[in-house]
């Protein structure tokens, strides 16, 4: 048999069984032996609930060490893990489930109330053991997929793309998959076994779930965070952290904390590497991150069909690229200049994607997985961008995202870069809505808590940066936008949640 995630945590408990391997929310730490203990106990688990090759396993949590535990539990058995973030709605946990067919379901309580509470309406049975407090669900009529002795065929994870409306879409990530990539992000990151990695984010997205695998191939230790806490990450990158990634909401998040604290900047000494991915990346804000890290802020591109990042930067201080960088380990790129919402004479085009990373295809769409997985290969991303004369990529918008405004072609990643680029705005998400014989730009901004700024300062900020074209007719100003576990806008919900002030 092939490689398997599940090598890492063998290798990592074998090399070094007594080395800190994971603090958990509770500020519990976990030891590679002890992990390596907790995963054999989740394989009793499964083995005991029927568990075979081929079948799914569904995870609800919030992180913590018994998801870690029944990842590797279900790579051991060839079976096929589904991680589900437990802040999903039960409607839309319910709707995952059916589609994803599992064997078992298991609700992970520890650090997750929104767990314990689906726990209860699957009428879960709960062990105790030693990866903590799970409840546990057999389904019945499951059927299992064909399993396979190639890492580059069998299916270790299904993760569904966030995203995702109507019909679920869940990505078949095989073991090549996830390893090329794990192995890729630790490259660009230079892990070290002596590195510590704060992780928030969760492992139920591809990013925090790579990193995970990254961090144990590279057999350092992590803080599992259940979920983002602005006052934890402060703390914890005063004591111990060397590895920061992180989305753009959780960077600004510090900034201000920080401001409204009166805290000095970030000046343990530790932090040697820290990245933002998931959104434009401003200069005025990178210049501000690097001002307060002291270190360079590294871009990155990455998609759930590619298993994680597929583009890095690597620049020094102070470089004022705002690009995604070169394509990491193993990853190649086209651009189709004829797709949707391309701009051939500005060098954009539609950014495909091939090399060891990127998914299967679909789970149990064949269809879906045909329309965007060309036959050399390569994954159409609907992500439209170009390359510099150095040969970094830059991102400009997603085609399905593209206003058409007066005939010209508004990029909405534009529009927020240059409303976030305001001191007092933390995220932003714009979409454009029709309107009598055209389309207009409607943008929805975050501000800092006790923020007065208003729509008027706004329009008057963005007026020098955006042509009259690109600016929006209307920007709402909120505490909060609707968002994924993640901290990314759900950009559909922007009109109908604030349809009073529009």
């Amino acid at each position: 048999m092939q490689a398997r995630i599940h090598d890492y945590l063998d290798a990592a408990a074998a090399v070094k069984p007594e080395s800190l391997a994971m603090i958990d929310h509770g500020d519990t730490q976990h030891s590679w032996a002890e992990l390596l203990d907790a995963t054999a106990a989740a394989k009793a688990e499964l083995l005991a609930l029927g568990v075979k090759p081929g079948d799914r396993v569904v995870v609800v949590f919030e992180n913590c060490l018994a998801v870690c535990a029944f990842l590797y539990a279900a790579s051991q058995l060839d079976a096929i893990l589904v991680p589900l973030n437990a802040r999903l709605t039960h409607a839309e946990l319910d709707r995952l489930v059916t589609h994803s067919d599992p064997r078992v379901v298991v609700f992970c309580r520890d650090g997750s109330e929104a767990a314990t509470t689906h726990g209860k309406a699957f009428s879960a049975e709960y062990v105790r053991g030693r990866f903590g407090t799970v409840g546990l669900f057999q389904r019945k009529g499951s059927q299992p997929e064909p399993s396979y002795a190639e890492a580059d065929k069998q299916v270790a994870i299904l993760l569904y793309t966030s995203g995702t409306t109507g019909v679920p879409k869940a990505a078949m990530l095989t073991h090549h998959n996830l390893m090329s990539a794990a192995q890729a992000s630790a490259k660009v990151r230079g892990m070290q076994d002596d590195d510590m990695t704060f992780l928030a984010l969760p492992l139920s997205h591809i990013f925090g779930l790579v990193t995970l695998l990254a961090i144990c191939g590279a057999q350092g230790s992590m803080r599992l965070e259940a979920r983002f806490s602005v006052e934890r990450l402060y703390d914890a990158l005063q004591k111990d952290v060397t590895l920061l990634p992180a989305v753009p909401q959780m960077h600004a998040h510090l900034f201000h904390y920080a401001r409204a604290q009166n805290k000095p900047r970030y000046d343990r000494g530790l932090l040697r590497f820290v990245s933002s991915g998931g959104a434009p990346l401003d200069p005025a804000w990178k210049r501000e991150a690097e001002d307060f890290y002291g270190i360079p802020l590294q871009n990155g591109y990455g998609l759930t069909e590619g298993s994680a990042g597929v583009c890095a930067t690597q620049s020094p201080i102070g470089d004022p690229d705002i690009s995604v960088g070169f394509p990491m380990e193993g990853s190649v790129f086209q651009l189709d200049m004829e797709a949707e919402g391309a701009t051939p004479e500005q060098g954009i085009g539609e950014i495909l994607v091939g090399g060891p990373q990127i998914m299967k295809g679909y789970f149990r769409d064949p269809e879906q997985s045909t329309k965007v997985l060309t036959e050399d290969g390569f994954f159409r991303t609907g992500d439209l961008g170009r390359f510099d004369t150095q040969g970094r990529l830059h991102i400009v918008g997603r085609s399905k995202e593209l206003i058409i405004r007066s005939g010209f072609n508004v990029y909405p990643v534009e529009v927020e870069a240059a409303l976030t680029d305001h001191p007092e705005v933390i995220m932003a998400g714009v979409v454009g809505r029709p309107v009598a014989g055209n389309e207009e730009v409607l943008a929805f901004v975050k501000v800092a808590p006790g923020c007065a700024v208003s729509e008027a300062e706004l329009s008057a900020f963005v007026e020098s940066r955006l042509a009259p074209y690109k600016r929006p007719t209307r920007i709402v100003v909120a505490q909060e936008l609707p968002t994924a576990p993640t901290g990314k806008i759900l950009k559909a919900q922007l009109i109908s949640a604030f349809s009073d002030q529009l």
